[in-house]
Parts: C-alpha cells; sequence; structure tokens
C-alpha cells in the first residue's frame, strides 16, 4: 500500500503533468493559427519575408512578369484624379500600363486578362484589390490571341478620392495548368486555373487631373 507522502507525490506530479500539457496545446495551437495567417497572405501582403519576387519599374526599364498563360512589361502607373464639380463628388482611379501577350502553349487559346490575376496590394495586412482586368485598343476585356505580338494594355483600380502613394505595387497571380485530382467525376484533364502569387510589381504613379474636357 502507497503511503500518503506516496500519494501526495503523484497527484503533485499529475498535475505538473496536465499543466505543461495545456501549455504544450496552447503553444502548438498558436503555431496552426500563425501558419494560417501565413497562407491566407498569399506570401506578399508584408514586404519582409515576401516569398515572391519585387521587381521596380524605372523610366528606362520595365518590369517583365512571365506568369502562366501570360506575359506582362509593365512600364508606368498614374493616379487620375477628377476633382468635385457642382453636380458629382470628386472621384479617383488607378491605371497601370503594360505590354500584354499571351503565351498559352498548352492550349493556345484566345482569352481576355481575368481581372482576379492583378490586384493592387495595399499592405498593412489589407485585401488585394481586384483589378477591371485589361484595356486594349480602347476595349475592357479585349480577347488577346495567341502567338500575336503583344498588346498595349492598362488596367484600372478603384481607389478612394484621395488616395495618394509614392509608390503602389501590384500583385501578380499565375494559373496553373493542371487536372482535378479525379474524384468525384473532377476533370482530369489539365486546365488553366488554381491561381498562385507569382510576382509584385513596385511603380512610382504620376498624378493626373481630369478635367471636364478629358
Amino acid at each position: 500500500m502507497e503511503s500518503l507522502d506516496d500519494v501526495i507525490d503523484d497527484l503533485i506530479a499529475d498535475r505538473v503533468i496536465r499543466r505543461h500539457r495545456r501549455i504544450w496545446l496552447i503553444v502548438i495551437a498558436a503555431v496552426v493559427v500563425l501558419a494560417l495567417l501565413v497562407l491566407a497572405t498569399g506570401g506578399w501582403k508584408e514586404k519582409t519575408g515576401r516569398s515572391v519576387p519585387t521587381l521596380i519599374v524605372t523610366a528606362d526599364a520595365p518590369a517583365t512578369v512571365t506568369a502562366g498563360r501570360w506575359e506582362y512589361s509593365f512600364s508606368k502607373a498614374e493616379i487620375v484624379r477628377e476633382p468635385k464639380t457642382e453636380y458629382s463628388a470628386a472621384k479617383a482611379e488607378l491605371l497601370v500600363y503594360f505590354e500584354l501577350r499571351n503565351i498559352d502553349t498548352e492550349d493556345k487559346r484566345s482569352v481576355y486578362l481575368n481581372g482576379d490575376l492583378v490586384r493592387l496590394v495595399p499592405g498593412g495586412g489589407k485585401d488585394l484589390v481586384k483589378s477591371n482586368g485589361a484595356t486594349c485598343r480602347g476595349e475592357i476585356g479585349w480577347v488577346i490571341v495567341y502567338g500575336l505580338p503583344p498588346e498595349s494594355c492598362f488596367t484600372k483600380f478603384e481607389i478612394e478620392p484621395d488616395f495618394s502613394a509614392d509608390q503602389i505595387e501590384v500583385g501578380i497571380l499565375a494559373e496553373q495548368y493542371i487536372s482535378d485530382n479525379g474524384l468525384l467525376g473532377a476533370d482530369e484533364d489539365p486546365y488553366w486555373h488554381s491561381p498562385e502569387a507569382a510576382a509584385v510589381v513596385r511603380l512610382k504613379p504620376t498624378v493626373v487631373i481630369k478635367d471636364e474636357e478629358n
């Protein structure tokens, strides 16, 4: 039969083990939450520890990005301001200019650029801002033909009227040419989908004031 001292020692040991087990469970839970937060940011919300390359556009050198079935050559950005008038509130939009080429060697299809693939990176942990795709030859959603030379295009982001920035960052996502896993009747043939972060392009925007004549 155990003595009273042995019983007390066992109780103390069990209590210590439970306390340490609780601490380890809390630590493990914290690590899991942190990992999920890192994944949720897409690898580019914060400059520190960014998992994709950051390319810088200068006046003399555009930034070229190859992502999925697209090749971009970014050249400049503009903050276009429309002052308040007697009949309308002040407005602003961010325009980013690039050459766009269809390099889809898999399907060789003619397609338009999806706005989900080019996004504004506000920083500070804020959500990415989706673009409106690509406007080329004056038409939004212009279809880019595979095998032809690049088109001169721009994309637009909705911004606040008082938005200002010495530099802006645009995140580029790359679709993957892969199949589904084939379970539950999923398509086993590869196709373009499941975009992932590919690069960030940094530009210094100029400010353009839009008057009534423009």
